[in-house]
């Protein structure tokens, strides 16, 4: 199964973790396409290409592992969400879900005491319409697993 893993990526701390997200998935068997990892030999970027490159990693995957941490979900996570949502109303057994993945404590504090705990609400529903939010980094695995058991 091939996940998109979507998040912020504009600090070395953000993509330095989510380096190490990708290394536990692909520990665990699955095929990673990871934004940033694309664009590592090129100098100078466009926004012709940074689209074209991930909407095509977008389309290519299975499933979207959405990292939400933060003050407010990333706006290039957000778009990536709401594209990969489309897919899955079109084509659920291709496109198999969406895991959103936070280990936020800003969020967790706030979770289960109101709606979107924290979050956008209309991102946050269109993760849960297809997938679920998860709490941690195992908890997210799991749900990858169910994803993946899914008959296809």
């Amino acid at each position: 199964m091939r996940i998109y893993v979507a998040g912020a990526l504009f600090s070395e701390a953000e993509r330095a973790w989510l380096d190490g997200l990708a290394a536990r998935l692909r520990g665990e068997g699955f095929e990673c396409f990871v934004p940033h990892e694309q664009f590592r030999e090129l100098t100078e970027l466009t926004p012709a290409e940074v689209y074209r490159v991930d909407a095509e990693g977008v389309r290519s995957a299975n499933v979207l592992l959405a990292w939400l941490d933060g003050p407010s979900i990333d706006d290039g996570t957000a778009c990536e969400i709401g594209m990969f949502a489309e897919l899955v109303e079109r084509d659920e057994r291709r496109y198999r879900g969406i895991v959103g993945l936070v280990t936020d404590l800003r969020l967790e504090r706030g979770r289960g005491n109101a709606a979107g705990d924290g979050m956008n609400l209309f991102v946050a529903g269109a993760i849960e319409a297809c997938g679920r939010i998860c709490w941690s980094v195992d908890e997210a695995v799991e749900a990858l697993r169910e994803l993946e058991s899914q008959p296809s």
